[in-house]
């Protein structure tokens, strides 16, 4: 992996493994690593595929949706602590605080915003444009709103 990040499937599978690995052994990890690590760490049903490179590479999700790609699951929990971090698009940071808070519950306030983002990107995609932040932070606004409260 470069500098830069993993750019192909492989090399982002890869990642994962190498992170959750280090993470089992108690090795030293990267910022990125640590981030690796603690989302894997989260999902136990995703330990098995993690456990050798091979299983990672031969993961083929089920286009029909019948099964979920742990994969992108895992790449929406970066997304959304990537946005988290810098605060974008702005109030993003102060509503999954909303969730939390709510919910009581840090990572089902991902996954409710992970599912505002997958909408998002899947909208993005279909229309060519880019994501559009007002709708994707109303469609979280929407979510806090219909949270059930703890």
């Amino acid at each position: 992996m470069s500098d830069a990040g993993p750019h192909s499937r492989s090399e982002l599978r890869r990642a994962y493994v190498d992170a959750w690995q280090k993470h089992r052994r108690g090795l030293p990890l990267t910022p990125l690593e640590v981030m690796l690590a603690d989302i894997v760490g989260w999902h136990p049903e995703y330990h098995s595929i993690l456990e050798t490179p091979a299983s990672a590479l031969e993961v083929v999700p089920d286009v029909e949706g019948s099964s979920e790609n742990p994969f992108l699951h895992m790449g929406l929990h970066i997304a959304v602590h990537e946005q988290l971090g810098i605060d974008r698009p702005p109030g993003v940071r102060e509503l999954h605080r909303r969730l939390v808070t709510l919910r009581g519950d840090p990572h089902g306030a991902d996954h409710e915003m992970m599912e505002a983002l997958a909408e998002t990107l899947w909208d993005a995609q279909r229309s060519g444009h880019a994501p559009d932040e007002v709708r994707y932070l109303q469609r979280v606004r929407q979510r806090l709103a219909a949270a059930p409260q703890r």
